[in-house]
């Protein structure tokens, strides 16, 4: 995460958003809150998860991947490639 100040930061902002989620997720579960509210959180955690991940992947894109296609094209293919399997498991 390097370079970029303002992603890094960003990051940190919305991992630091999750933290607060799953931990009102775990006080709900506590308080014995109704099922469809603890999913709901869940939920709602999980599309902050992919946001994060989006926003992460867009960074990798633009900085390493632009500049592995110039050098290194072939690790950046194996790269993508795997990661692309293993969100389509």
């Amino acid at each position: 995460m390097k370079q970029d100040k303002n992603v890094k930061d960003e990051v940190q902002n919305r991992i630091n958003i999750i933290k607060g989620q799953l931990d009102g997720l775990l006080k709900m579960i506590e308080e014995d809150k109704y099922c469809i509210d603890l999913l709901n959180q869940s939920l709602a955690i999980q599309n902050s998860i992919k946001s994060l991940d989006a926003l992460i992947f867009e960074k990798h894109l633009k900085t390493h991947v632009v500049s592995q296609f110039q050098n290194q094209r072939d690790k950046a293919v194996e790269e993508l490639l795997r990661l692309f399997k293993r969100v389509h498991q």
